[in-house]
């Protein structure tokens, strides 16, 4: 039979014994005492490094499509800028040429009615030379 009358100091040891005899247990059992522990912990790290470096590669290619997709965005807004410049300027000068002409026949119709009151004069003045010429 077990003696049931044990002091608190006997327990107390009791207990630090089997605490002592659990880490002791614990320590021979740790993966660290492995020799393949060091091999798989090397495998986990190289793992972990090829993984890193295909999103450093991924977030490497997603920043570069957004450049590139910048780039062109405005390489296509200067070509919009440049072609609506063209086009203004076109329109510009599409609008002088019109003023030019519209001048130009403006000043062609001045002509026309300056020689057309000339010829008007000349044949009044001619029919009044004609009656004078009739009355002598």
């Amino acid at each position: 039979m077990k003696n049931h009358d044990q002091s608190f100091a006997d327990r107390l040891s009791a207990a630090g014994k089997a605490r002592q005899a659990l880490l002791e247990k614990a320590r021979a059992n740790a993966p660290a005492n492995d020799p393949k522990f060091a091999e798989r912990q090397a495998a986990r790290r190289a793992v972990r490094l090829a993984r890193e470096a295909r999103v450093s590669e991924r977030k490497a290619a997603k920043l570069a499509d957004k450049i590139r997709k910048a780039e062109e965005k405005a390489a296509e807004e200067i070509r919009k800028a440049e072609e609506a410049a063209a086009e203004e300027a076109a329109r510009a000068m599409a609008l002088v040429a019109e003023e030019e002409r519209r001048e130009a026949e403006i000043a062609e119709q001045a002509a026309r009615e300056i020689v057309l009151a000339a010829e008007r004069k000349a044949a009044r003045d001619a029919r009044y030379a004609a009656r004078k010429a009739r009355q002598r």
